[in-house]
């Protein structure tokens, strides 16, 4: 079960909206793409800077429309949304001390995308490096150690994240050593998570439920996205916002995001706010040769945009 409930009305949207994609991108095929999207209805629980309880903020439901949510899909950098939470976690609970090191490791995770500063990250919440294949026995440990991750997130008990797997490092040319072990001769063992898990996470956050309201709001600073940049080139995928969604905002919106992508695909997650509209969350994940093309993102924002205008 969703952490959402369903709409008629947002139904209704969400299948013009995929219509219209389709349509315009008929080489997508259905099984390529992936969405969730998430409606704030008035009071709107987002940005609440701790007003209100975890427990009391779950409580409240919320609208939303997913298609194919519940598939596992290589989720590139989307993951590091998760390693930013856990490691936020770690802080909190003092398992890692705080250094100069690791705060710009982790902004450089979130702002830049940076594999690199993730691969700290990673290193710093599992207690393990990267390096030459191991022996059996101490392989079985250091697996074990880089679980720690998945561990925690099913130890936060929300369905949507049973199916998620978030032990990998992401990387630019690929693992080698006891990182290629790892993940598997197939890939099988590699990073997975579903749009309506990237959804409920994001959720926590805008919420001020994620770790702590301080801590949300630390990573809400990480994941501003600035849409009137003079510096943006058509050709630069690293502001994370050019060929994806918010390319397809206008000018007065603000956009907390984190995208991801390799040559197989192409996603984002955000957190969207447009003057005169009700907030809404949306995460989609493409797939395949498609993902390639960075019209695609931006064309559905733009259609989420036109069908938040009927709500």
């Amino acid at each position: 079960m969703a952490f959402f409930k369903s709409d008629d009305i947002l139904q209704q949207l969400g299948n013009r909206t995929l219509e219209a994609t389709w349509s315009k991108f008929p080489q997508l095929t259905p099984d390529q793409l992936a969405l969730t999207w998430i409606v704030y209805d008035s009071p709107v629980i987002a940005n609440t800077g701790g007003a209100i309880s975890a427990e009391e903020f779950w409580k409240h439901s919320v609208r939303g429309f997913s298609y194919r949510g519940i598939e596992r899909i290589y989720p590139a950098s989307i993951v590091k949304l998760f390693y930013l939470v856990a490691i936020h976690e770690w802080l909190e609970g003092k398992m890692t001390p705080e250094s100069e090191e690791l705060n710009r490791a982790i902004r450089d995770m979130v702002v830049n995308s940076s594999n690199d500063a993730t691969s700290l990250v990673v290193d710093v919440l599992t207690g393990t490096t990267s390096g030459p294949e191991l022996s059996a026995d101490p392989f079985d440990t250091w697996q074990r150690q880089r679980n720690i991750i998945n561990r925690y997130f099913k130890s936060l008990g929300w369905e949507g994240l049973a199916a998620i797997n978030v032990n990998q490092k992401t990387w630019c040319d690929g693992p080698y050593g006891r990182e290629r072990v790892f993940v598997g001769k197939m890939m099988e063992n590699r990073n997975m998570l579903t749009t309506n898990a990237v959804a409920q996470l994001l959720y926590s956050i805008v919420g001020g439920v994620a770790v702590s309201s301080k801590r949300s709001q630390q990573m809400m600073e990480l994941l501003k996205r600035n849409l009137t940049s003079k510096d943006f080139k058509v050709t630069e995928e690293e502001n994370q916002v050019i060929g994806f969604l918010g390319e397809g905002l206008p000018p007065n919106a603000q956009l907390w995001s984190k995208a991801g992508w390799t040559s197989q695909v192409r996603h984002d997650a955000a957190y969207i706010q447009i003057p005169g509209c009700q907030p809404y969350l949306l995460v989609i994940f493409t797939e395949g040769q498609n993902s390639k093309n960075k019209a695609i993102i931006p064309f559905i924002s733009q259609e989420i945009v036109k069908a938040i205008a009927h709500l």
